[in-house]
């Protein structure tokens, strides 16, 4: 009777996990799928894959992180909160999560649990600019109670024609209104809306329009998004944001300008503007009011922190020069966007780094003398979501955009109207100002030192250095390997070229991006800060990979494909320098892929992705027999994600990797 009792619940047993393996099966998948839009910026897709498996409470599972992540890239931060707790509660480990978790609970109006969360976050000792972000947002908190009490001088309406859709960047154009809206034929994979694009519909009243119609034809892109136009007073140019194909070979957030001039009744093929930044977003123009000025936003290098406000001088037959960062009293370690100069002369845009009641906030900011002040525009203008795109109309009335609650879409239309007299729309008294300050000072130097792979001081390395792109000085290491200490400059970025017999000559940079010190955190009117900077030097050895010496990243391929992306270019050209500088070393190139696809295959395409970046280097006046391609496939895996193990994408990518080593050293 045992005998049968105990085979029988063995049998049970079986059944069971026989049960289970098949029934977890289809969630696997769907996780696994998941994962995949997550992965290629589909964010919406991941989200509706996930979200079905957050209650399920599987070991192990990070579906509530991905859920919640998602809703945040897709710049839905208030819907990823009890995502983002949930996920804290089952052990899933990000050092940003409470400062995730913070912005979300500030976006919902939850202050007391946005500070416990900052809180939380800077005592886990985060990284430097993440740190100074937590450390602003804190400050801000306590300022809050006064912006909620002030009143902007207004009326505010919403646009009667406001959709579920996404509608915001209003301006009115004669007697139709023109703004950007998620209303192509395509959806853009990100937020699962449809792509943005350039409309126009007639105004019946200020805030009340009939149905809208494209607004023209030649700057209509269907797979991309289009918006935020800027025109000329005369209307005889346009200069708007395009970008986001929404491709899974293309998931990047780049965002580039274009212009377009009017002929006619047609504009010209719009062409993307030289200012822009290839590996930048680049969006938000708005011209001065004498169309000498082009202002945008950008995350450009070089920028105080996230989108910071630029400006571009135009000159008299049009050409564009070189933008210009509009500072860090305007420009924070957050966000600054969507800029608008009035006639007289005031800069209105929106920002999250400044004080504000919830995310971006609506402020004006005016020059008196030698000072900036910067009002923050009050309540109703400004509410716990984000306001941003102002547009005037005309000196007393004008529309912003708002995604705050009890909106009809993602993004709304509001329209304002002042209720008092042009003198008091927003005055400049520094009562009213959240910022009217002399710049405080603040004096970088950097300390450069020379050292071997151990540490060990280098003297007598010959140290050239270019500022800014600029031949600037040239040092000889003391027997601690250091050179005298270099002054830097708000912006500042010095290369390095360092050369001695019997090493290997290396190049190096430093930048003050990310670094300096933001006017909030300033508590001196002088403060002295000095950065430490080692550069590495190594002797020439066989089989020494190079890239800790030289800086290198990898190298990207768009997917089943050795073409040469733009982004790869940058480090191909950083071998051909090593390569000038060190004319004794020849190097092997070897590409190494995932185990995902057979081994066979995986060998032909790292050998066709190495052949094709040799190819590049040679083009650049490399002699042939000074690199060689060698394409290693998935047989040398650098983790355990091998044929059949469930990897994250992140351990994959480890494996798909471009390494560049000594093969050969020649007598000199």
């Amino acid at each position: 009777m045992l005998a049968k009792s105990t085979q029988f619940a063995r049998l049970l047993a079986f059944f069971i996990v026989i049960v289970t393996l098949f029934g977890c099966n289809p969630t696997r998948q769907t996780s696994k799928k998941g994962l995949k839009y997550f992965e290629r910026g589909e964010y919406e897709w991941a989200i509706q894959a996930l979200k079905p498996l957050v209650d399920q409470q599987l070991a192990g599972d990070k579906s509530a992180y991905y859920v919640a992540e998602s809703y945040r890239l897709s710049n839905r931060i208030g819907l990823a909160l009890p995502y983002y707790q949930k996920a804290q509660t089952q052990g899933v480990e990000d050092v940003l999560i409470n400062y995730h978790i913070a912005l979300a609970a500030k976006s919902l109006g939850d202050y007391p649990q946005c500070k416990a969360a900052l809180t939380k976050f800077l005592q886990s000792k985060p990284n430097r600019f993440y740190q100074i972000k937590a450390e602003i947002e804190l400050e801000n908190l306590d300022k809050i109670p006064t912006l909620v009490q002030k009143q902007s001088p207004v009326a505010l309406f919403p646009l009667m024609g406001n959709t579920p859709k996404t509608e915001f960047a209003a301006q009115k154009i004669g007697n139709e209104l023109l703004f950007t809206s998620s209303s192509k034929p395509l959806i853009y994979k990100n937020n699962g809306l449809p792509f943005l694009g350039l409309y126009s519909a007639p105004l019946l009243k200020e805030n009340e329009i009939t149905t809208p119609h494209l607004f023209s034809a030649q700057l209509y892109k269907e797979n991309a998004n289009d918006g935020t136009p800027a025109f000329s007073h005369d209307g005889t140019t346009v200069v708007f944001a395009r970008g986001n194909t929404g491709k899974s070979k293309d998931p990047s957030p780049d965002v580039d300008l274009y212009i377009s001039k009017k002929n006619g009744n047609d504009w010209s093929e719009p062409e993307r503007l030289a200012i822009s930044d290839s590996i930048a977003w680049d969006g938000s123009p708005s011209f001065s009011y004498d169309d000498r000025t082009l202002y945008f936003s950008s995350n450009r290098r070089g920028g105080k922190g996230g989108l910071d406000l630029y400006r571009v001088p135009i000159d008299n037959s049009g050409r564009f020069g070189r933008p210009i960062n509009l500072g860090s009293i305007i420009n924070t370690p957050g966000d600054e966007i969507f800029p608008f100069v009035s006639e007289n002369g005031k800069l209105y845009f929106s920002s999250d780094g400044h004080p504000s009641i919830g995310g971006l906030d609506l402020y004006v900011a005016s020059r008196n003398d030698n000072e900036i002040s910067i009002e923050h525009l009050g309540v109703p203008m400004n509410s716990i979501g984000d306001d941003f795109a102002i547009n005037l109309s005309d000196p007393l009335s004008g529309y912003i955009s708002s995604n705050r609650p009890g909106g009809k879409g993602d993004d709304d239309i509001y329209f304002f109207k002042s209720s008092g007299a042009e003198e008091h729309w927003w005055s400049n008294d520094s009562t009213n100002s959240t910022t009217n300050q002399v710049l405080k000072t603040v004096n970088y130097a950097l300390a450069v030192q020379v050292v071997q792979p151990d540490g060990k001081a280098i003297p007598g390395v010959q140290v050239s250095t270019r500022r800014n792109g600029e031949t600037s000085e040239v040092f000889t290491s003391d027997k601690s390997g250091k050179i005298d200490a270099l002054s830097l400059n708000s912006g500042d970025e010095i290369q390095f070229k360092l050369e001695k017999d019997g090493y290997i000559s290396a190049r190096s940079s430093f930048s003050l991006e990310g670094r300096e010190i933001p006017q909030a955190l300033l508590k001196k009117e002088l403060t002295d800060t000095t950065f430490t900077f080692k550069i590495v030097m190594d002797q020439p050895e066989i089989g020494k990979e190079i890239s800790q010496f030289y800086q290198l990243n990898s190298i990207y391929y768009d997917l089943d494909k050795a073409d040469i992306r733009q982004d790869a270019t940058i480090e191909l050209d950083k071998i051909v320098n090593f390569l000038q500088d060190n004319p004794q070393v020849n190097l092997e190139l070897g590409a190494h892929t995932d185990a995902r696809a057979t081994a066979a295959y995986n060998q032909k395409l790292s050998q066709r992705r190495a052949e094709s970046a040799v190819k590049y280097i040679i083009q650049r006046g490399i002699a042939k027999d000074r690199i060689k391609p060698k394409g290693y496939g998935e047989s040398q895996l650098i983790n355990e994600c091998s044929d059949g193990v469930d990897c994250p994408e992140e351990m994959h990518q480890q494996n798909r990797r471009t390494e560049f080593k000594i093969i050969q050293i020649n007598q000199e």
